[in-house]
């Protein structure tokens, strides 16, 4: 299987490695493959060769059609149309991701104070589509206005509020059921 043809079955392996409770070194000593590849291999920036994908199924006690079937599963293509709003969310927040992905996103439109403050384990951007809003992060204030963006590393203790009237604000971050790794 050439490089075109050869799986992307990163999520799939971290999902079971992670529910044996294995790490990679362990999956490594019991695959014959290096740490490294393994790693690559779950953050899709390898793509493992049949044989290897089958010593990793061997490792991780499944089968290589179970893990494909699990990649398979997991890749999705999803649009959350602009009239579409949740029963959940309160009025003027509206998730522009559905299910549970490692990307999180939201959309605040209106007068939205947040007043309480935030710290989320892994990064975040902020995004003005509309409008303008004042967040307070690390001890100071960043006045943001249409089309500006902020970064938060993770950790980072914030909050912020609309400060025009019809603001609309972009919230993307990694989702915190993700444990953001270092490059």
């Amino acid at each position: 299987m050439d490089e075109k043809e050869a799986p992307r079955v990163g999520a799939a392996v971290k999902r079971r490695r992670r529910a044996l409770q294995l790490t990679l070194a362990v999956v490594a000593s019991r695959s014959g493959l290096s740490v490294p590849f393994l790693s690559q291999i779950e953050n899709e920036r390898a793509r493992p060769s049949r044989r290897s994908l089958e010593h990793v199924a061997e490792a991780l006690e499944t089968t290589v059609g179970e893990l494909l079937a699990a990649a398979e599963a997991s890749r999705t293509v999803d649009v959350v149309r602009a009239g579409e709003r949740s029963s959940v969310l309160p009025p003027g927040v509206r998730s522009l991701v559905r299910g549970r992905h490692q990307l999180h996103a939201m959309e605040f439109t209106g007068e939205q104070d947040a007043g309480r403050e935030f710290q989320h384990r892994n990064d975040e951007l902020l995004y003005v589509a509309d409008g303008a809003a004042e967040v307070e992060a690390e001890g100071r204030a960043h006045r943001l206005g249409r089309g500006d963006t902020l970064y938060l590393s993770g950790g980072v203790r914030h909050r912020w509020r609309a400060t025009e009237p019809g603001t609309r604000l972009l919230v993307v971050a990694v989702g915190d059921h993700v444990e953001a790794e270092e490059e």
